[in-house]
């Protein structure tokens, strides 16, 4: 579900002008989801002496699937927004909240109950209003329900009463914290000044969104002489006195009190896969400084969130270090391009088809994609770091956790595939990426181009959209083993698929100020767990780690573990070699995911899975293979595509100057 940019492919600026001043004279702004564009609509209504908010999609919202909307131009767009949102429209909509609130309110004063939480539920942008006045009716139900005499499912909510959910982390709830909250661009200098208050802290610990940048600043500690252990879901480096901790945030110890803690890209609370590891860092972090680094979008909801757990907050705001500037005209052609620039796809084919191209224009090109590893993705940025290569082609992995000094960020396309459909990118996305040009102390001015005049035009309206400000109520939570022990505790219930859905079900009634996180994928995997003898504690552990199921070749050796497992057999460590062909570097990438999946599950079950240090050893030569193999298909691509016109005015990309394992981090 995301906002999308307004602007159309082809429309006069009147006609877009013209809709957008609609939307706004209504209260209204274009969504997509569920694969469809949708107005959203805002306002509010009286019940009795109470104002009642609402943020919905009305039932007639719906303004089609994304590949129709596209193929409208502008004047036909406004059309059909007014056709579906208009005066006579809210009217029917405010009607039929009316009715939904006066059914709240009514049973409200009949069970001497407070309705408030039942009235939330008119406020989900995203959402149809029919659905919501569903779940109205039914927190209000539930809330009833309470005065009435204590049942099975009535116990069942007990458990996961997640109003105690901060309270939970004992630890942390019995501390007086003071949160830090630096929010600014990318390139604005945020991650300094909270590093090097964590290397100077007797104690510390750095909660990363991703290996990379855990590995980043347990290397950039080590390079302050602060004694600190590497500790993530796949690998482990621990120093035998260490004081400081740099990890990924869901390998967070609330159990250990320490004086600083740093919590990057805090504006993932908002991420419904993962945010749940950010809501549980800031509520369960024991430390008495935390500093919480990242967007200023993120502002209100840190400012409700701190609130809730109690402490005090101090916000810094911070502007970009060096301008960003889009280009005057869009790159046109890759005979255009220089040392120094990034080029962005949106998928690991589209990126390796840009690579050749522009290998064939006599370039060397650095390939960056999610499926790398990240000791792939850093080896091949730092390739380009130190000029052996001249250019960047990659996804938005390089929007978070890679130093690249770019000089100009260039996007092939403005589309990205969300799932559902192919739809423009997110203004937030788009932002991220961008702020990538022009580091600090390299480039005076970073420089933002589209490939084509369509995607040059739309990536400049991205760069100028204001972005909303992420939800102050509605925080991401996933149950933890403990949680899902009460459930199954009040509800009689032993299988995990049950369990997780009870969850889901029951929080999302129970209390508006957290949301369940998407639990898709492990439910998927909890299907057929339930159908081993293993105990919940590791059924659960096996839907937990991080294999995707879209993967035939791991979800099998997944599978595979788990009956070891359940047949108390050790788990063999599969050595995927001799593959080679066209797919030999897909079949790399799949095989290191297999390593670190293996390596995951040795330090959970170590007596199942014991070779652990050996998936380690494999995940970094598997690693090295890959790099080495991009580098082979760099240089075949080069000599057998000689370019016709060979690039000018090629300069090397300014260099900090400083060596690889001190070269100045990202801020």
């Amino acid at each position: 579900m995301t906002e999308p940019t307004i602007a159309p492919d082809t429309a006069s600026e009147d006609a877009i002008g013209a809709l957008n001043a609609y939307l706004q004279q209504y209260h209204a702004t274009l969504v997509t989801t569920e694969g469809s564009y949708a107005v959203s609509v805002q306002g509010q209504i009286k019940v009795g002496k109470r104002t009642v908010p609402y943020h919905l999609v009305p039932d007639a919202g719906f303004l089609g699937k994304t590949g129709k909307w596209r193929k409208l131009d502008a004047a036909e767009r406004l059309a059909l927004v007014q056709l579906r949102w208009n005066d006579e429209a809210r009217e029917r909509l405010e009607a039929q909240l009316l009715r939904c609130a006066g059914q709240v309110m009514t049973l409200a004063n009949e069970h001497r109950v407070d309705p408030q939480s039942a009235l939330n539920a008119l406020q989900a942008k995203y959402e149809l209003a029919r659905l919501r006045c569903e779940l109205a009716l039914d927190r209000i139900a539930a809330l009833v329900a309470t005065r009435a005499a204590a049942s099975q499912a009535e116990k069942t909510r007990n458990a996961i009463n997640l109003s105690l959910y901060p309270e939970s982390f004992t630890l942390a709830a019995g501390m007086q914290r003071h949160f830090i909250a630096v929010l600014g661009p990318t390139n604005s200098g945020k991650t300094h000044a909270a590093m090097e208050h964590l290397a100077q802290a007797k104690t510390g610990v750095y909660l990363a969104p991703l290996r990379l940048l855990a590995m980043e600043n347990y290397q950039r500690l080590l390079n302050a002489n602060v004694a600190v252990s590497l500790i993530t879901g796949e690998q482990r480096k621990l120093h035998p006195h260490a004081s400081h901790v740099a990890s990924t945030v869901e390998m967070l110890n609330p159990n250990r009190a320490v004086d600083v803690a740093v919590i990057d890209e805090i504006q993932l609370l908002d991420d419904p896969d993962r945010g749940a590891a950010w809501t549980a860092a800031v509520c369960g972090v024991p430390a008495q400084t935390v500093y919480l680094l990242g967007a200023l979008e993120a502002k209100e909801a840190i400012q409700s969130l701190v609130k809730r757990v109690g402490g005090t907050l101090e916000i810094r705001e911070l502007q970009r270090k060096s301008p960003l500037e889009m280009e005057k005209a869009p790159l046109g052609s890759l005979k255009n391009l220089r040392a120094g620039d990034v080029l962005i796809a949106f998928s690991r084919r589209e990126v390796l088809n840009w690579r050749d191209q522009a290998i064939a224009q006599g370039m060397s090109v650095s390939a960056i994609y999610g499926n790398l590893s990240p000791e792939v993705r850093q080896a091949q940025a730092e390739r380009f770091i130190d000029g052996e290569t001249q250019v960047v082609v990659g996804t938005d992995a390089i929007g978070m956790g890679l130093n690249t000094p770019a000089r100009r960020v260039i996007f092939t396309t403005s589309s990205k595939w969300d799932g559902y459909a192919e739809g423009t990118i997110a203004a937030a996305l788009a932002k991220q990426i961008a702020g990538r040009a022009g580091r600090f102390g390299q480039h005076e001015t970073g420089y933002v181009a589209g490939f084509d005049g369509k995607t040059h035009k739309v990536i400049a309206a991205l760069l100028q959209q204001k972005l909303e400000p992420l939800p102050s109520t509605g925080f991401y939570v996933a149950p933890n083993l403990s949680y899902l022990q009460q459930i199954a505790e009040a509800s009689g219930q032993e299988r995990l698929q049950a369990l997780l859905e009870l969850f889901a079900k029951h929080i999302n009634v129970h209390d508006e100020f957290f949301l369940p996180a998407n639990l898709s994928d492990q439910i998927e995997k909890a299907k057929w767990l339930d159908t081993l003898k293993l105990p919940l504690e590791d059924r659960f552990l096996f839907s937990l780690c991080p294999v995707s199921t879209k993967i035939a070749m791991l979800e099998q050796a997944l599978q595979d573990w788990a009956e070891c497992r359940a047949k108390d057999k050790q788990a063999s460590l599969l050595r995927m070699e001799g593959r080679g062909g066209r797919n030999e570097l897909q079949f790399l990438e799949d095989t290191c995911k297999l390593y670190s999946a293996y390596a995951w599950l040795s330090y959970r079950m170590p007596e199942t899975f014991p070779h652990g240090e050996l998936a380690q050893s494999l995940m970094q030569s598997t690693s090295e293979k890959i790099d080495a193999l991009l580098q082979v298909q760099n240089t075949r691509h080069r000599q057998q595509r000689k370019p016709a016109h060979k690039p000018t005015h090629i300069t090397p990309p300014q260099r900090s100057g400083q060596p690889k394992t001190g070269r100045k981090p990202r801020t």
